[in-house]
């Protein structure tokens, strides 16, 4: 048996990373590396005031003339949610997006709404083929690979870029931040943006087309932020982020309920966190999103510890969410225990988006356009 070792200072441990080192001390690598950022990626202080200011003079500026200052993904969730709240106190003109996969818990739904209608945001929502998106999401079941999120979250980001494109715009307002989840495993996790990797799952496991899904691969994204000077930029960096002040300043801004834990807006989402990851990989994420909220300083080590000892998820609901999906991808029960059984993959077992695969000629292209 593999002795488990927790950090010492935040509740990471070596479960399920065989990345995680430890110091003399019994400190590991990631909040080592979360602290030495404090101050160079993470101002919650008046250099952040600074810096905010000047980015939003930056955006102000360039959306002169224009119909909008920046686009936003919304997910439903608090990080997202609050840094729309805040653009709108910033006085930007938002172009909001939004993945409507099928997989939005009621609350989210709910929560979105009041946010536009609260804003007043143009309110952009993608609604890929239903048939196509949930049997490539079953195919990457099947395959047995830990993020089973990568169609949804790259499907999101090909429709974002395309309307930065027809937009022109340049700022893409990212609701990620160091002080909620700075700290995230690195092992059982791939990039969204491998497209080769996408096909290659989907070519084995798939059920139907996936022609009628549009995908943003690696050598686009790179494309497209080089001709048209994309930023992305994590306002919530230069403020001090706390999560109770954010859930309570979106109530009284819009009635905005509280709808649990991080990633919960989103049945699949909370699928993927709260059972897929534990049952099939053995990863808590939790471990992650707390020991990011003790590097920032909203929790203690004690607290976070208590929280980890608390259920991963209410039986109940979890049952229902479980049935949702089986409903969703038509699958039954036999086939979902059978899945569960099945052994684990990793996303580099199967074909990827290197030189081998995308080819030289590929890669000349971009260094060419980046170059």
């Amino acid at each position: 048996m593999k002795e488990v070792i927790r950090c010492k200072r935040c509740v990471m441990d070596n479960s399920s990373d065989d990345t995680i080192t430890f110091d003399e001390n019994g400190y590991c690598n990631y909040c080592t590396d979360a602290l030495a950022q404090i101050g160079k990626v993470y101002f919650p202080n008046d250099e952040g005031k600074r810096r905010l200011d000047a980015l939003l003079a930056e955006v102000k500026k360039f959306g002169k003339g224009k119909q909008y200052d920046c686009i936003v993904g919304l997910s439903g969730g608090l990080d997202s949610s609050y840094l729309a709240y805040l653009g709108y106190q910033w006085g930007l003109r938002i172009l909001a997006v939004h993945i409507d996969d099928g997989f939005d818990t009621e609350i989210s739904k709910s929560n979105l709404q009041k946010l536009i209608a609260a804003t007043h945001f143009d309110y952009d929502i993608i609604t890929p083929d239903a048939e196509q998106f949930n049997a490539l999401t079953l195919a990457y079941m099947k395959a047995g690979v830990p993020n089973l999120a990568i169609p949804q979250d790259n499907v999101l980001f090909a429709f974002l870029y395309k309307n930065m494109k027809k937009h022109s715009l340049k700022y893409f307002f990212s609701g990620g931040n160091f002080a909620l989840e700075w700290i995230l495993q690195r092992g059982n996790t791939y990039t969204a943006f491998d497209v080769v990797n996408i096909k290659a799952i989907h070519e084995k496991y798939g059920t139907r087309p996936i022609d009628k899904l549009e995908f943003l691969s690696t050598v686009e994204r790179k494309k497209d932020e080089y001709v048209l000077g994309i930023k992305t930029l994590r306002p919530l960096n230069y403020i001090d982020y706390n999560r109770e002040r954010a859930f309570k300043e979106l109530k009284e801004f819009c009635g905005f309920e509280y709808y649990g834990r991080k990633h919960l807006e989103n049945i699949l989402t909370a699928f993927i966190q709260c059972y897929w990851f534990p049952k099939k990989f053995g990863v808590d994420k939790r471990t992650s999103h707390l020991s990011s909220m003790i590097a920032s300083g909203q929790m203690t080590r004690e607290e976070a510890l208590r929280e980890l000892d608390e259920p991963l998820y209410d039986e109940e609901m979890m049952s229902g969410y479980i049935q949702f999906i089986k409903d969703k991808l038509q699958i039954s029960d036999r086939e979902f225990d059978g899945i569960m059984r099945a052994p684990t993959h990793q996303h580099t077992e199967y074909k990827t988006e290197d030189e081998k695969y995308i080819g030289l000629s590929s890669l000349r292209k971009l260094y060419t356009i980046l170059k």
